[in-house]
């Protein structure tokens, strides 16, 4: 057969021409030219970014005639031999199917015969993670010593099923995944010298889709040119890969913009008639709002837009959607995604993301901004109330002072109040007893609570990256008080609250303790209790000091020391900066 591949025919031959590695290319350039070779190398890496090209190229440039040189001639004999594949002292050894100890030990019993056409004999294996463990065993001696003569190149994609001492014995270099850009760039190359006629927004289409492999890359744009009849489109890349056309996209999101549910469905019934895969309909819609954000957030930022094809739609969209919409959009997508991996009809939950965000994502939306304000008028009012309870607390401190000038030096005795149904319920369902916030309360200070809501972003991501669920119930929740050594979150809603408390607080602390580079233990509240807690605890704190020191000023005032004290604990509560305090 004439015809060959283009990844086989445009395959390197020489170390400029490795697409996406040059860290390794540069590195084995140098070797080759100052002759510091190693005797084994081990090339790990995803598929198709070049790890049997390189090793194919570095056995001809220690064999090329013209050596040492830092590339293969690819003129002389040496060199045409080795990539026609004449000559026998550089073998390539696919460890797949030739991975039992008695393999290995013909090629341990032959290494030590002399090369008979090139300087070096080169042994490459290929997917030498297959090998046996009885294999691996018996070239472990010969891949520590081998002949002088005798090179190795390991090349793998699982390096983890390798054992250390192989490992070990071999110097290493790890092949990145290619990035599009320069997939695009090596793939434009070819079209231009072999006359092809390609759309420019179809070469992103084939990049994205090849997951960083440019043998991958050039499958597909070979499947492309066969499919399509003059010229290489867009949708013809689309039909292949099965992705989803811009434009249904671009259709899907502004019927979930709009709230229009019947249109969102009708191009959901639409992708499905047409055979694409749901799950990669979700694929293409993150990864769609990715792009959106990149251009909105980094304009300028060329290497982030490699899939953006920039047509009216996409830019009318960037105008129109807003950033907490999207963030909202993204999240949800990423859930349902969750969902129907495991579904057996992913249509349905298709059908309930467009459902579902049409309904609530858009109302969401036109009442962020009120939310905001209302948010703010509510941490105004709630400020104000601690202000006006702390000034009320200063002035019952002071009448109390008064009648204990009155009574002597009688130990005044303590009010009984009556039981909150909030402190009941710390101490039953809360399983946190009020107790035991009230003491961590001895010890939080402002400065603490301030450090924490500074961080708590980066613990609520560590979670995140440990639980996704376990993030989720914490949106619910935010710090109230902290203190060296513990904190407390205080939740609105008893499910999330328990949630956390029962089993997510190993994941919680842990996360906490790392973000503040300290041991914090969590305490839970709901956010009424804590309300109630912080007003028992005030009250406490003023009775703890009459009981202390009944002691009184000649104008009968509350001593300096007992207010001193009082506003301290009020300072911690709620900052210096929200309090007046009047004498």
């Amino acid at each position: 057969m004439s015809y060959q591949a283009l990844y086989r025919v445009w395959r390197p031959n020489r170390l400029e021409d490795v697409v996406g590695q040059e860290h390794i290319s540069k590195t084995l350039k140098n070797a080759l030219l100052q002759e510091k070779l190693s005797h084994a190398y081990l090339f790990t890496g995803p598929r198709g970014t070049g790890k049997t090209s390189v090793a194919k190229i570095v056995a001809k440039a220690i064999n090329c005639e013209q050596a040492p040189a830092d590339e293969p001639c690819n003129e002389c004999t040496t060199c045409k031999g080795i990539q026609d594949g004449t000559i026998v002292d550089v073998m390539e050894i696919d460890a797949a199917s030739n991975n039992g100890v008695d393999e290995i030990r013909d090629i341990r019993d032959k290494v030590k015969f002399s090369p008979s056409a090139a300087r070096f004999k080169v042994y490459i294996i290929d997917e030498v993670h297959m090998l046996s463990t009885g294999a691996f065993n018996a070239l472990l001696k010969t891949l520590e010593e081998p002949p002088r003569h005798v090179i190795f190149i390991l090349a793998t994609t699982e390096p983890h099923k390798i054992p250390l001492t192989i490992i070990s014995r071999c110097q290493r270099f790890d092949f990145k995944r290619i990035s599009a850009h320069s997939m695009i760039g090596r793939m434009q190359e070819i079209v231009d010298n072999t006359d092809i006629n390609v759309d420019e927004d179809a070469l992103p289409l084939i990049a994205r889709a090849s997951d960083g492999g440019m043998r991958d890359a050039l499958s597909l744009l070979d499947q492309a040119i066969s499919y399509s009849d003059e010229s290489v489109k867009v949708d013809d890349v689309l039909s292949i890969i099965g992705a989803v056309s811009h434009q249904l996209l671009h259709q899907v999101v502004e019927a979930v913009k709009l709230g229009e549910v019947g249109d969102g469905l009708k191009a959901i019934d639409l992708l499905m008639k047409e055979g694409k895969d749901p799950i990669r309909f979700i694929d293409d819609l993150i990864f769609l709002f990715r792009d959106i954000l990149m251009v909105k957030a980094a304009p300028d930022l060329d290497e982030s837009k490699d899939r953006i094809t920039g047509d009216e739609a996409f830019q009318k969209m960037v105008e129109e959607l807003d950033e907490v919409w999207i963030f909202a959009m993204m999240e949800r997508l990423n859930h349902f995604q969750q969902e129907m991996k495991w579904a057996s009809h992913p249509q349905v939950f298709l059908e309930m993301f467009v459902v579902q965000a049409a309904q609530q994502l858009n109302k969401t939306s036109q009442g962020a901004d009120s939310n905001v304000q209302l948010d703010q008028n509510e941490t105004i009012q709630t400020l104000q109330k601690k202000v006006a309870d702390l000034e009320t607390s200063i002035k019952n401190l002071e009448n109390q002072g008064t009648q204990a000038s009155a009574q002597g030096n009688r130990p005044a005795e303590p009010s009984i109040t009556k039981s909150r149904p909030a402190a009941a319920a710390a101490s039953g369902k809360n399983r946190v007893h009020a107790g035991k916030i009230k003491e961590m309360l001895h010890t939080a200070s402002k400065q603490d609570l301030q450090s924490l809501n500074g961080a708590w972003a980066q613990v609520i991501e560590q979670v995140k990256q440990k639980s996704v669920p376990a993030s989720a119930w914490l949106n619910d929740c935010k710090p109230v008080a902290c203190s060296n050594e513990k904190f407390v979150l205080a939740f609105r809603n008893e499910m999330h609250r328990t949630m956390v408390d029962d089993k997510f607080r190993d994941i919680v602390e842990e996360a906490s303790t790392q973000v503040m580079s300290r041991s914090l233990t969590m305490l839970t509240v709901l956010v009424a209790h804590w309300e109630d807690i912080k007003e028992e605890y005030v009250k406490e704190q003023k009775l703890a000091g009459n009981s202390e020191d009944s002691s009184e000023n000649e104008d009968g005032s509350a001593p300096q020391e007992e207010r001193n004290e009082l506003i301290d604990e009020a300072v911690k509560l709620v900052g210096r900066d929200l309090l007046e305090i009047k004498d």
